[in-house]
């Protein structure tokens, strides 16, 4: 096998603000993994190192020694193969993601099937999603949120820990009325569970669905959550060895990137669900091949009609150069039907 990557920057097309980070652009790894039936699968490598801590050296520098070790495989490697020899020279799952996903994307365009029907038969033709809204005003705030809503998303997420958090979540809720699902994000932003629990108290009253990572630490939220008025769901701590399947939480976010890929994401959401939690995934704002990844993964773990709450993967539409891609329609993101990841 022969493996190749391309390395670019993109820009967001406002600065998105967060309470680990203002983002400003991001750098996307595009992979292309050859065998030698000719076909090429593609992956991508997402780090965002202010929000996982992964920075853009460690990624090239173990994207280049993967190239090495595929190269030096047979060419009738299979994919496990592949895998284990890259990740007995890195074990990096943000890099490891763009692996996974070749592989996949690979398998799906041989097969002349998309990835979700490689995962499961009765997967799911489409996915709900979220939409994410980034004005830090109450007015900026309500008016992304009434556009949210006529655009039909059943659900809108806030961040949370940047300052007025009550008075934008309640301009919000005014904005989408009842029956439209607000969630929060904190990013982890409260320090102690007593913080944590009093920021939780003062938005509850606007019937919130879930917060998310309101704190950080497998313990500090199994003790919020005995005493929140709001669901939890953990994002940052599902990185932690163990914890998605610790049951501490509600519901559990898994990333492509975190996970390092499709393969860690299914793995992860048995081990969460087995738990008692629930499960959904976002995006680390990746690039069209890891949201379309996410999206395929999703589906499978929604297939047989399963329910899965709103998912964080409506973010491509941040990027000016990726907008046009697996955009959302009635607050769901059909799956791509070609082969592969991206039809």
């Amino acid at each position: 096998m022969i493996l190749t990557v391309e390395e670019r920057r993109v820009a967001f097309r406002s600065p998105l603000t967060t309470s680990y980070a203002v983002l400003r652009e991001r750098t996307l790894f595009d992979v292309r993994l050859q065998g030698d039936d000719d076909v090429i699968g593609r992956g991508e490598a997402a780090p965002l190192q202010p929000y996982d801590g992964v920075s853009d050296e460690e990624v090239r520098a173990a994207l280049a020694a993967y190239a090495e070790a595929v190269a030096a495989l047979g060419p009738d490697a299979e994919g496990v193969t592949v895998l284990d020899a890259c990740r007995a020279t890195a074990d990096l799952p943000q890099a490891l993601a763009a692996i996974d996903l070749a592989l996949w994307d690979h398998a799906g365009r041989r097969a002349g099937r998309p990835v979700a029907a490689l995962l499961a038969p009765d997967a799911a033709r489409s996915v709900p999603v979220n939409a994410t809204l980034g004005a830090e005003d109450r007015a900026g705030a309500a008016a992304q949120a009434a556009a949210a809503r006529a655009a039909g998303f059943g659900c809108v997420k806030v961040k949370v820990g940047i300052g007025d958090d009550a008075g934008r979540v309640a301009a919000v809720r005014a904005a989408v009325g009842p029956r439209v699902a607000v969630r929060v994000d904190a990013n982890g932003a409260w320090g102690t569970v007593e913080e944590a629990a009093a920021n939780l108290r003062a938005l509850a009253p606007v019937q919130l669905e879930l917060a998310e990572e309101p704190i950080h630490g497998v313990e500090a939220l199994r003790a919020l959550r005995a005493v929140s008025p709001v669901a939890l769901a953990m994002d940052e701590t599902a990185a932690e060895p163990g914890a998605a399947a610790s049951g501490a939480t509600d519901a559990v976010c898994l990333k492509i990137a975190r996970c390092g890929g499709i393969t860690g994401v299914l793995r992860d959401a048995r081990a969460a669900r087995a738990a008692g939690s629930a499960v959904y995934l976002a995006s680390t704002f990746d690039g069209p091949l890891g949201v379309a990844a996410a999206v395929h993964a999703a589906a499978a773990l929604a297939a047989g009609g399963v329910a899965l709450p709103a998912c964080g993967l409506a973010t491509l539409a941040a990027f000016a150069a990726h907008a046009d891609v697996l955009r959302p329609a009635g607050g769901a993101i059909a799956v791509p039907a070609g082969p592969g990841l991206l039809g």
